[in-house]
């Protein structure tokens, strides 16, 4: 992890620090409380370099002893690390090895926040821990779409009809279907990120489409820049392939999310990542959507330092209260840093159904086009058809989607309000998700305790590459306003086990 934070971009993370530690402690004591409350909450990534004690005691305007007392506290605590000539990195005690000294600071209660690695919450459907046989379990682990299913249904019926003009071929196009191609590009188009056919390719999937390009264009030992938190799958992806997450820390303001343009650009400059993965719109899992400003900025830093963007559009369609700016590749100029555009039908209509696609220049496509055809040839002729007929009425149903998803959305907000007013979930303006902070380091006991209930959860440290999060969870609201009031109940059951109670919030949202 090689990400790069300047002086004025951690004073500004630092504002109001002087009132953390408590009445009358002292700066030093202060300090270190603000830095270790930003890593173990996630604002502030592990992996980070920081700036040295001179810069940081001018842009805060104290003494640099104060600051040199602190970082060697933090050191000592296990937040801070030396490394001979580069400088002092962030890091997290509970990723440290054992006998390092790491400790939770006061202001979390003394509780050791679970590793990441220690939780699995995307295992297969399966017994639950504590729960009896026969009872309903709840996933609120993923975030996927109810089927539309006389939707599916008709397509799927007017694919077969269709499919025998196509058993004559054989079936193979590592591109996809000449007609789905130029349906998914005449919808980029609509939507400002004009594409021709020839730049598409269908995948099963977007995962699927994201593997390709990390098998096109990273090595082992390359670096890949990602917002932290992000998607799991891109964590999982860059683990497996041996790449370096270089995690770049979201800023959050009054319950907002958002982008630090200068930290991304430090990030592309210090780490010269391979490739870049955002998801700019309705951002898993804290529902942020970039705003054309930061847009334009994050596409020209790319694009000064050389490294390809991978953006993640599955969620872009599914606003709620009004549409984002145009995609993220609208801002490319269409040099020699390509924009690579992923999205899916998997999110927009039904998990099941594994069409998704890429959009990237012609030259790129055909690097990928060569790694796919050693790998799986093609993506299914059938689903293609079945793709072609959706995309059609795609409108129609992303629109009754919209309305139902921000009925759950707002219900699941108020059930939580009542249930736990202690939590504190921000309203997404779309996506599947509220990101909740639950002003305490419980997520990762949370997630077990509520599997002994019967919810299958999703704790806040799979969301980030080195164990923080511990304090937020994040709560799909795709299910039925029936199954989110039984998931509401049995989560209270289990955070009342915990023993908790009310803690003050570290973050403020609203």
């Amino acid at each position: 992890m090689d990400a790069q934070l300047g002086a004025g971009s951690l004073a500004r993370l630092l504002t109001g620090w002087r009132d953390d530690g408590g009445t009358g402690a002292s700066a030093q004591a202060a300090l270190v409380t603000r830095v270790s409350s930003l890593l173990t909450d996630g604002r502030l990534a592990a992996g980070t370099r920081v700036p040295s004690e001179r810069e940081l005691a001018a842009a805060l305007a104290i003494g640099r002893g104060t600051v040199a007392a602190a970082y060697e506290q933090l050191r000592d605590d296990g937040y801070l690390v030396r490394r001979r000539g580069s400088g002092t990195w962030t890091a997290l005690p509970s990723a440290t090895p054992a006998g390092s000294g790491g400790v939770v600071p006061a202001a979390f209660g003394g509780v050791t926040p679970t590793p990441a690695a220690a939780y699995t919450p995307f295992a297969p459907m399966g017994p639950v821990s504590g729960w009896s046989p026969g009872r309903d379990v709840i996933d609120l682990a993923h975030a996927a779409p109810w089927a539309p299913m006389e939707a599916v249904s008709e397509a799927a019926a007017r694919a077969l009809t269709e499919l025998p003009v196509h058993l004559a071929s054989t079936g193979y196009d590592v591109l996809g279907l000449p007609v789905l191609r130029e349906a998914i590009a005449a919808r980029l188009s609509a939507q400002g990120l004009r594409t021709s056919a020839d730049e598409v390719m269908v995948t099963a999937g977007a995962q699927h489409a994201h593997a390709l390009v990390a098998r096109a264009l990273v090595r082992p030992g390359d670096r890949v820049l990602m917002e932290q938190p992000t998607y799991p799958g891109a964590i999982d992806l860059a683990r497996h392939v041996s790449a370096r997450a270089v995690p770049v820390a979201m800023v959050e303001q009054d319950g907002v999310h958002g982008w630090d343009v200068e930290a991304v650009a430090a990030a592309l400059r210090a780490a010269t990542p391979a490739v870049g993965y955002l998801v700019p719109d309705h951002q898993n899992p804290t529902g942020a959507v970039m705003d054309a400003e930061t847009r334009a900025a994050v596409v020209a830093a790319a694009a000064r330092h050389g490294v390809p963007l991978v953006v993640d559009d599955c969620l872009r369609e599914m606003w709620i209260d009004a549409p984002g700016p145009p995609p993220l590749g609208a801002w490319s100029t269409g040099g020699a840093t390509p924009v690579i555009t992923t999205g899916s039908l998997s999110k927009t209509v039904w998990g099941g159904l594994r069409i998704g696609w890429l959009r990237a220049p012609r030259t790129l496509l055909q690097r990928v086009a060569a790694v796919r055809a050693s790998d799986d040839i093609s993506t299914p002729v059938l689903e293609q058809l079945v793709a072609v007929g959706l995309l059609e009425k795609l409108d129609d149903l992303v629109a009754d989607g919209r309305r139902v998803l921000a009925h759950r959305r707002d219900h699941l907000r108020a059930a939580l309000a009542r249930a736990v007013p202690e939590w504190r979930a921000p309203k997404p303006s779309g996506g599947f998700s509220l990101w909740v902070d639950l002003g305490a380091p419980r997520s990762s006991a949370l997630v077990d305790a509520a599997s002994r209930h019967g919810v299958l959860l999703a704790a806040g440290p799979r969301f980030a590459t080195g164990g923080a999060f511990e304090q937020y969870l994040r709560l799909p609201y795709t299910l039925s306003t029936d199954a989110l009031d039984d998931a509401v109940a049995r989560l209270t059951r289990a955070w009342d086990s915990l023993g908790v109670g009310a803690a003050p919030s570290l973050t403020t949202v609203v």
